[in-house]
């Protein structure tokens, strides 16, 4: 059993932000997997498919970021799955512009929707991939996160976006957390 939950805010408006990058990432993933989001339930859009034999639910929190716990909460005891059978992917403005950075557990950080997870979950324990969106010299965190990148920083942040769902990718292939942090978290230095 695996989830795998994508962070990000519904509606169009933030289709294309820095707070999006969780939906970015787990849209590319559910690509390379060929499938869709078919199903509404658990405060999500969600999808599930097996993978190697095993049960795997990809996921899009419709809770909006900050509660976004609810949602993973809800799927959790659905499908009777563990802390230590999710996998969160999210951006992060502490890690360099376009970065991932895997962690296997560890506090929320600055990021209100980690928290909510943790929070809900009552768990640090909760596998993660985080997408570097960069410190911006912004007087507004909220204005920059809600906003799409342009240009060269657009393409970089993609970037960190395709390489987290790649890494969701082998994760799911080959169950090895360990391994890829080695892999991933060494390129991202």
């Amino acid at each position: 059993m695996l989830i795998i939950s994508g962070l990000g805010n519904i509606g169009r408006e933030y289709e294309k932000t820095v707070h999006n990058a969780g939906f970015t990432a787990i849209d590319n993933l559910a690509d390379k997997l060929n499938v869709r989001f078919d199903k509404k339930g658990c405060s999500a859009l969600y999808t599930v498919t097996y993978i190697n034999g095993e049960k795997t639910v990809l996921a899009k929190p419709q809770t909006y970021m900050n509660l976004s716990g609810i949602s993973l909460r809800e799927l959790k005891n659905k499908f009777g799955a563990k802390n230590e059978e999710l996998l969160v992917i999210y951006d992060d403005i502490d890690l360099p512009l376009g970065s991932i950075r895997l962690r296997e557990k560890g506090s929320a950080g600055t990021h209100n929707g980690m928290r909510n997870i943790v929070f809900e979950l009552s768990s640090e324990n909760i596998k993660r991939i985080r997408i570097g969106a960069g410190k911006p010299c912004v007087e507004s965190l909220k204005n920059y996160v809600l906003s799409p990148l342009k240009g060269e920083e657009g393409e970089l942040f993609l970037k960190g976006c395709i390489t987290a769902s790649e890494a969701a990718f082998e994760y799911i292939e080959n169950r090895d957390f360990e391994k890829l942090m080695q892999k991933y978290n060494k390129k991202s230095r």
